[in-house]
């Protein structure tokens, strides 16, 4: 019998000047599952983000469907429900990690502030969970870095912590919304081995949202393709590069500077 998926959309969505920004998207995501979005700027990708969190109505936006998560449907979620989960279940990666945090207060104290949110625990337990979080992000965990501000770290640091406060928790599904974007080359395949390697040592499904095709060939393990608000393609990543079927793929790949380059196991899946 097959596993429950981890994640299955069908949804539309619009905002007041612009109604049909997702039309009937529709796609599953299994545990532990890096599956990538990719399309142009305003397809709907991020719009899509927001309304698996259910916080599109902070945009004046509306959605009707259904989101099935970890077997609930949470377009039946209550608010207060949806909050217990955001965080905790489900997590969210920014592309301005400069912007996300709070540039007022320390980072131990918003690294503490994110796990008393939804634990409350001891001192110990919140600080050993914190010292940890950090060591899996390959940031110090020592007295110095916590009580740094946000402005004295580099934009690759800031990214890891805010990375750090996503995983705190362990959630099954992860969104990451453009999160190298406004990296340099090197501290972007520094974030994308991190992913990965979350991705294998905690199991964490990770819903990956880009216009950068590389990085995307990198990390994936299936390619969704977003043009004018619908999927109009979804493929294991090295047949979609390979092989894209439909005219706008085949249009994306052809603008590549050059192919990326697929081991074995994914040359064989495409046979």
């Amino acid at each position: 019998m097959e596993s429950q998926p981890l994640l299955s959309v069908h949804l539309s969505a619009g905002y007041r000047s612009k109604p049909a920004v997702l039309k009937d998207v529709c796609f599953e995501m299994q545990r532990g599952e890096v599956l990538s979005l990719v399309g142009q700027s305003g397809c709907g990708k991020s719009t899509l983000a927001l309304a698996v969190l259910r916080l599109l109505h902070w945009k004046q936006a509306t959605a009707e469907g259904c989101i099935v998560f970890n077997g609930r449907d949470l377009m039946a979620a209550s608010e207060r429900e949806m909050r217990a989960m955001r965080g905790r279940e489900i997590a969210l990666v920014l592309q301005s990690p400069l912007s996300a945090l709070n540039p007022a207060r320390r980072i131990g104290a918003q690294l503490e502030e994110a796990w008393q949110i939804h634990r409350r625990t001891s001192v110990t337990e919140r600080l050993d969970a914190v010292h940890a979080t950090l060591r899996q992000v390959s940031l110090p965990s020592d007295r110095a870095f916590l009580r740094r501000y946000p402005a004295e770290l580099s934009v690759g640091q800031a990214q890891r912590v805010l990375i750090g406060m996503a995983i705190l928790h362990r959630p099954a599904l992860l969104i990451a919304d453009e999160p190298t974007s406004a990296l340099d080359i090197v501290t972007q395949a520094e974030i994308l081995e991190l992913f990965s390697r979350l991705r294998h040592d905690l199991g964490i499904g990770i819903l990956y949202i880009s216009h950068d095709l590389l990085s995307v060939a990198a990390i994936s393990n299936r390619v969704a393709v977003m043009d004018q608000g619908r999927i109009v393609e979804c493929q294991p990543t090295a047949r979609l590069f390979t092989r894209p079927a439909h005219p706008f793929t085949q249009k994306l790949i052809a603008a590549l500077p050059a192919m990326p380059q697929f081991g074995r196991a994914a040359q064989a899946q495409i046979a």
